[in-house]
């Protein structure tokens, strides 16, 4: 499809000499932005459909909450996160520029590596979850055929052998689509998209049927809905639920220029991610919560581990085939959700010498030493430490883009300028001052409550209080000081570029 006639911004000079410039990092060209409302959609179903949000919702209701409760909490942590979304994704869009170098305006060209490298990590920890929530598909397949494998001793780290080589295996037919190159994401999603909305309906389908309804969650209030929350406690529980939720996609909400670059108009990625977005979190959810409430009534307890579920059917080609489902699904969402950005990332580092694929073979082994099987086991730090912790980085890195292209620019950049060192981003030495010091007073708030949360460190409640509103804290200040710290004295050089 054609590009419309808005402002879409083209290179106008050969910029290809210069060090921190390489076909990944490169700005995509008119002829290269094809993607319509409904790619933008299909790749947030695609990404969203997925066993990290079918569980999502286990931890809030583990926690006292109500189904009603946990789903609206979900989805509402993705309507606020759709806003810097698709605020970010206007740069992507309008200037066809990956992340890594959107950041090089608000942090300089080699600052811009600061916000690459935290988002970066985060995603490995992503990709390593995922990696291991397809090989966990595996291993249960196999085990069908093989049931004395659940009496095997735990020889490494915590697993078994036979799971070990299941999320080996796995993570290799990860490498191996980085391998073949980001094309091959599209087909993947285009497969995936279809393949887990279906087989989370029919498990709706079949949950209904077997349990005669969906069970004792939709029949009887909660003990919180009941006691806790009549006492006042649901608010205090409810803030800190609603910042994890907000930092599940926190990733994306920084790195969708990675997408949004081959969007074909700004009307294209709004209304893609609205409809992409929240609906299919919410959606999802409660296909989980439906599912899980109905496993109590069938098998006595609650499953929230939809590949547990399916491994206890007795048919084994249901088996295989839902398990190769949950794979190829689960390998679609891993390399779009948390390759496609460290990727760039890591060439961000060494144009010169890093690829997009050799940043992909580095998300792969960092994502193996995290040990992603024991942050999996369990959900509640699962949540509320891993998520809330890095979204309060998230949130300050956001606060500083979204300032610096909406406030500062007027989304006016020079985009020739993005990639030479004599360019209007080098600031000092590479690194724009300014940025970094509203990034570090942004985070520093939040690090007394994540160190208490997780037990390091005995603190005051209060910090603990301010801990639980991570995001919109660290977003805030940053922010704020970005601004103020910006428009302080003359004009910058590049500020004074991108207004001329």
């Amino acid at each position: 499809m054609a590009t419309t006639n808005e402002d879409i911004r083209e290179l106008q000079e050969d910029v290809s000499a210069s060090p921190y410039y390489n076909a990944d990092m490169a700005p995509t060209t008119r002829a290269e932005r094809k993607w319509g409302t409904r790619d933008i959609a299909a790749l947030w179903i695609s990404m969203s459909a997925c066993v990290p949000t079918y569980m999502l919702a286990s931890s809030l209701i583990e926690q006292g909450m109500s189904w009603i409760q946990a789903v609206i909490t979900i989805f509402l942590g993705n309507v606020i996160v759709l806003l810097p979304m698709i605020l970010n994704a206007h740069a992507g869009t309008k200037y066809g520029i990956p992340f890594p170098v959107y950041c090089r305006a608000a942090f300089g060209i080699l600052g811009a590596n600061i916000p690459a490298l935290l988002r970066a990590l985060v995603a490995c920890g992503w990709f390593g979850i995922q990696a291991w929530i397809g090989g966990w598909a595996i291993y249960k397949m196999l085990e069908v055929y093989n049931p004395s494998w659940a009496q095997l001793p735990k020889f490494f780290l915590g697993i078994s052998l036979p799971q070990l080589i299941c999320f080996l295996f796995f993570w290799a037919i990860n490498m191996y689509v980085i391998y073949k190159g980001i094309d091959s994401i599209r087909v993947l999603l285009n497969i995936k998209a279809p393949l887990l909305i279906l087989l989370g309906l029919a498990l709706l389908a079949w949950a209904y049927v077997a349990a005669g309804g969906f069970g004792s969650m939709f029949s009887k209030p909660s003990a919180f809905a009941e006691g806790q929350a009549k006492a006042g406690q649901f608010w205090v529980f409810f803030f800190p639920a609603l910042t994890a939720m907000v930092g599940f996609w926190a990733t994306l909400s920084l790195n969708i220029p990675d997408f949004t670059r081959y969007a074909y108009s700004q009307k294209s990625q709004i209304l893609g991610q609205a409809i992409g977005l929240p609906p299919t979190m919410g959606l999802y959810s409660f296909i989980g919560v439906a599912v899980t409430s109905a496993t109590v009534e069938i098998y006595g307890k609650a499953i929230w581990d939809p590949v547990e579920l399916l491994a206890r059917f007795t048919h084994p080609v249901v088996v295989v085939i839902a398990m190769l489902s949950l794979g190829i699904a689960t390998l679609a969402t891993n390399i779009a959700a948390n390759v496609v950005s460290p990727a760039n990332d890591f060439a961000h580092l060494w144009p010169e010498k890093i690829t997009f694929r050799i940043g992909g073979y580095i998300t792969g082994v960092i994502g193996i030493l995290i040990q992603p099987w024991k942050l999996v086991s369990d959900p509640t730090g699962y949540i509320f430490k891993w998520l809330v912790a890095y979204s309060s980085l998230l949130g300050s890195i956001g606060g500083i883009l979204i300032a610096d292209y909406f406030l500062i620019r007027k989304t006016e950049l020079d985009l020739e300028g993005l990639y030479r060192k004599e360019g209007p981003y080098w600031y000092g030495g590479g690194f724009n001052p300014k940025a970094v010091i509203a990034l570090v007073l942004g985070i520093v708030p939040c690090i007394p409550g994540f160190l208490g949360t997780i037990g390091m460190l005995k603190v005051a409640p209060v910090w603990i209080q301010m801990y639980n509103y991570a995001w919109f804290i660290s977003f805030g200040i940053s922010f704020a000081l970005y601004a103020i710290l910006m428009k302080m004295g003359a004009p910058t050089q590049a500020l004074a570029s991108a207004e001329a």
